[in-house]
């Protein structure tokens, strides 16, 4: 999976000109991406090559919620539950792509939900992955706002290690321990790309 940041972006908010800490500097910043990962809900893999997919829809007419997409090749259906995937659905007559015109709440974002229209609809059977979604999977480039969170959250983990208390400094009023996870700052910055907060 790729890193949301640099070893050279993280060294040089931090201030490191040498390469002593190398190896604790890039595990934090991929715990910090994998932690990305989790929090958001979703990866920033930057798309490349097409992929295919399976899907299981939780409903027959209910929106289905695919990985991030930069674009969709072909949707098809498995109608007769015989793994043929033969039935091919029709852009904007079987289906609607989500969201429209690839932006939601303010912030441009991939595909990650196909709606079904007019005739369309899912094939639903117990857990069976029913819908197979040819698509270039990933974002056009990693946003902004993901790559100076993980730089934020990397820094936080990486001076943890100087800190195993949780104690950061000392001053006037004794020692200052962290006291959350997440730093606000990092939250403000992710909020808008949680998939949950999408949907």
């Amino acid at each position: 999976m790729a890193d949301y940041c640099t070893l050279e972006e993280l060294k040089q908010a931090l201030r490191i000109t040498d390469d002593i800490d190398d190896a604790l500097l890039n595990r934090s910043i991929d715990a910090a991406s994998r932690w990305i990962d989790g929090y958001c809900e979703r990866t920033f893999t930057v798309a490349s090559a097409t992929a295919t997919r399976d899907f299981v829809p939780s409903a027959r007419y209910e929106p289905l919620y695919i990985d991030d997409a930069t674009s969709i090749v072909s949707i098809k259906i498995d109608d007769d539950l015989d793994y043929s995937f033969a039935t091919l659905l029709r852009a904007d007559i079987d289906y609607q792509l989500e969201p429209i015109n690839g932006r939601a709440d303010g912030i441009t974002v991939p595909f990650y939900r196909v709606l079904p229209v007019e005739d369309g609809y899912w094939p639903v059977w117990m857990s069976r992955a029913t819908v197979r979604v040819e698509a270039t999977y990933g974002w056009p480039a990693l946003p902004d706002a993901v790559n100076t969170a993980a730089v934020l959250q990397a820094a936080r983990l990486y001076t943890r290690f100087s800190s195993p208390a949780g104690v950061v400094s000392f001053g006037d009023m004794g020692a200052i321990r962290v006291s959350r996870m997440l730093d606000p700052e990092v939250e403000a910055l992710l909020h808008p790309y949680r998939r949950r907060q999408l949907s």
